[in-house]
């Protein structure tokens, strides 16, 4: 062998062998603790699906409760219009307190109060009014529930007013009318649940980026065996990055998993650009995060801790990013912050090519930031590592 390789040759063969062994040690640990298996397990199957099957954020069968005190042919028209799926009818109140009694307890969540004379005010044009009571505890279902309302009783205003004119709905089409026309892109649908659960699935791959490196770390301390590996010909380098790199494949199978055994079989979620650029990046991103998970592996004595210290860091990482909120409703200060965050570039990334089909070319200003966020908190990872056993 050395009469055919050169000593720096021989020197970079022996190097790589030790990475993947090292690399090959740190599954097989995983793999034999069956807690964060079975938690990864979940995460990447389970929870996904339970996430874009049960979290909605679109109004759905609002309940509605009706005051009619009118009951003529108009009141009975409006009341139609509150249909499914936006709005479900729960039936008619007798006493106007009733209303308010079961918007307190959490019975309904709108009730609609129609006056009387309703329909002779209609009839002879003079002015009127119905009145919505919202429960808004859960804020955007109650606007939403508002706004839906809102337009019914616009929409049945316009057509009583030119009905009472004499329009027939041929003839208002040379009247001048502003019409919204509204396009979507890229979920034509608006199908929340592709939203929900490629969410979910970001969450779950910055929790795991992180704890499991991190994880990965401290039980070497706990066991004793850090210190082994130090005086061991394996340099820090080798020793963190053994462990990044195991982490990395076992986050991308559980991603794949997810993506094409639940997420896509399941909620019909298209891939429209390479899932192999795709993948490539949540490599780089897993990488991103890696550093911090060992930077606070280097903090902590156990792996209670390490999942506290875990915590900390991910907890504003996902309520600020752009998972929960979009970045243009947040204050300027947790914008610019959060420049900072690699999800925020992650985010940004998995929609461009999942449902955008977007390529490199568009989507380098998301990744160059990443990946220079990767390369300083991996350094400051493996600086931290070093200088605790200097």
């Amino acid at each position: 062998m050395k009469s055919v390789l050169g000593p720096g040759l021989q020197r970079g063969v022996i190097w790589w062998r030790r990475l993947i062994v090292m690399t090959r040690k740190e599954m097989l640990q995983l793999f034999r603790d069956v807690p964060i298996v079975v938690f990864l397990v979940y995460a990447f199957t389970l929870a996904v699906y339970l996430t874009g099957n049960g979290i909605k954020s679109q109004l759905h069968n609002a309940s509605l409760l009706i005051r009619d005190a009118d009951h003529s042919v108009s009141s009975r028209e409006l009341i139609h219009r509150f249909q499914a799926p936006f709005f479900r009818l729960e039936g008619e109140l007798a006493d106007p307190q009733e209303g308010i009694h079961r918007l307190d307890r959490g019975k309904a969540m709108a009730v609609l109060e129609i006056p009387p004379r309703f329909h002779e005010q209609l009839m002879t044009g003079e002015p009127t009014a119905v009145q919505l009571l919202v429960d808004t505890t859960n804020s955007p279902q109650g606007l939403s529930a508002a706004s839906y309302a809102a337009r019914i009783v616009v929409r049945f205003g316009q057509e009583t007013g030119l009905a009472q004119l004499g329009n027939t709905e041929e003839s208002s089409q040379n009247l001048p009318f502003v019409v919204s026309d509204h396009r979507v892109w890229y979920n034509q649908d608006q199908n929340d649940t592709w939203f929900e659960s490629i969410s979910h699935l970001l969450r779950q791959i910055t929790i795991f980026s992180i704890l499991l490196p991190a994880a990965a770390l401290v039980r070497e301390k706990e066991r004793g065996t850090v210190e082994q590996l130090l005086v061991s010909p394996l340099t820090p380098f080798q020793i963190m990055l053994s462990k990044v790199l195991a982490m990395t494949v076992v986050i991308l199978c559980a991603t794949a998993v997810a993506l094409f055994g639940v997420i896509r079989p399941a909620f019909g979620v298209p891939i429209k650009g390479s899932a192999v650029l795709f993948f490539g990046l949540t490599a780089l991103f897993v990488f991103s995060n890696a550093g911090m998970g060992l930077a606070a592996a280097t903090l902590t004595r156990n792996q209670a801790q390490v999942g506290m210290m875990t915590l900390l860091v991910v907890a504003p990482m996902l309520l600020l990013s752009g998972l929960a909120a979009p970045m243009e409703a947040m204050p300027a200060w947790v914008r610019h912050l959060m420049v900072l965050s690699p999800l925020r570039y992650f985010v940004e990334i998995t929609h461009g090519i999942l449902l955008k089909g977007a390529g490199l070319s568009i989507l380098w200003d998301s990744v160059l930031p990443m990946a220079l966020l990767g390369g300083v908190l991996f350094g400051f990872g493996l600086w931290r590592f070093r200088r605790q056993f200097e």
